[in-house]
C-alpha cells in the first residue's frame, strides 16, 4: 500500500482507539454507542441530498452489515462489561484480521503471497499478546475472553460485508454515508427504548462527548470502508488494529503504566508484521 493510503488507515486506528476508550468509560455503555451513533447517523443524513444513491447490488451489502453491526455492538458493550479495556480491545481487534484474511480468500478470493500471511500473522499475535500482559487468562475471565473473540467474528462478517458492499457501489461516499444512516435508523430506535427514561438526561449531561465521538467514530470506519474499496480487507484490517498497539504504548510512556518492556516488544513484532506485509503486498 502507498504512503497515502497508510497515512490514512493509521488515521483511522487513532481515531478507532479514541471512540472505544470513550465508550468504556460512559456510564451506561450501551447508551453511549446508540446515541453516538445517532449522532454519526444524523450528519451522514445531511449528506445523502448531496450523494447519488448507491447502486442496486450494494444494497444487499448495506443491509447485512446494520444487522452484522447489531452483534458487535452487543458482543463489544457486553465485553467491557465484563473485562477491562486492555484485554478486550486487543483480544478482538487482534483476532480479526487472520479471521478476515481467511473469509476472504474463501468469500473474495483474496489471497496473500507466504510473506504477507507471516506479516499479517505476527501483527495479529502481536496485538493479541496485549491482552496477556499480566499473565495467561484465569476461569474467572473467561466470559470476557469470550465476548472478546465473539466480537471478533462480528468485526469479521461486518467487515467482509462492507469490503465487498463498497466495491460494488458506484460510489464510495454514498455507501459510506447510507450505511451510518441504516445504523441509526435501526440500533439507535432500539436502544433509546431500552433506556426511554434515562436518555434524555444522559445525552443533555453528555452531548458534547457523544458528538464528538459520533464524528470520530464515524470517520475511524469511514476511511477504512474507502481504503477496502481498493485494498485487501484483511490488510487494511491489520493496519488499522495498530490503533491497540498506540493505546498501549500510550499508557506505557505517557500514563507510566506496568508492562512497559513488555509492551515494547509486543509493539515491535506488531510492527515487524505490518512492515512484512506491506513489502509483499
Amino acid at each position: 500500500m502507498s504512503l497515502l493510503v497508510t497515512s490514512l488507515v493509521l488515521l483511522a486506528a487513532f481515531l478507532h482507539a479514541a471512540w472505544n476508550a470513550f465508550v468504556k468509560s460512559g456510564q451506561d455503555r450501551l447508551l453511549t454507542v446508540g446515541l453516538m451513533h445517532a449522532c454519526s447517523g444524523g450528519l451522514a443524513l445531511c449528506l445523502l441530498p448531496f450523494l447519488p444513491l448507491p447502486d442496486m447490488a450494494a444494497w444487499p451489502f448495506l443491509a447485512l452489515s446494520s444487522i452484522l453491526h447489531w452483534g458487535y455492538y452487543f458482543f463489544l458493550v457486553s465485553g467491557y462489561r465484563h473485562g477491562d479495556l486492555g484485554v478486550i480491545y486487543p483480544l478482538a481487534r487482534g483476532s480479526a484480521p487472520l479471521m478476515i484474511a481467511i473469509s476472504g480468500a474463501l468469500i473474495a478470493g483474496e489471497t496473500f503471497s507466504p510473506l504477507a500471511m507471516t506479516g499479517l500473522g505476527l501483527a495479529s499475535v502481536g496485538i493479541i499478546s496485549l491482552s496477556f500482559e499480566k499473565g495467561l487468562p484465569k476461569r474467572k475471565h473467561f466470559k470476557a475472553i469470550s465476548f472478546a473473540l465473539g466480537t471478533g467474528i462480528w468485526i469479521t462478517a461486518y467487515t467482509l460485508a462492507d469490503g465487498l458492499g463498497v466495491r460494488e457501489s458506484g460510489s464510495k461516499l454514498s455507501y459510506i454515508a447510507w450505511l451510518f444512516v441504516l445504523e441509526a435508523i435501526t440500533f439507535c430506535p432500539f436502544v433509546l427504548f431500552l433506556r426511554r427514561t434515562t436518555w434524555k438526561r444522559y445525552y443533555l449531561n453528555n452531548w458534547r462527548g457523544l458528538w464528538l465521538s459520533g464524528v470520530v467514530s464515524g470517520a475511524a470506519y469511514g476511511l477504512v470502508i474507502y481504503v477496502m474499496s481498493a485494498h485487501p480487507m484483511a490488510a487494511v484490517s491489520a493496519l488499522r488494529e495498530t490503533s491497540v498497539v498506540i493505546a498501549v504504548l500510550i499508557g506505557a510512556f505517557i500514563l507510566k503504566e506496568a508492562h512497559m518492556v513488555y509492551r515494547i516488544c509486543a509493539a515491535a513484532v506488531v510492527v515487524a508484521g505490518i512492515a512484512l506485509m506491506n513489502t509483499a503486498i
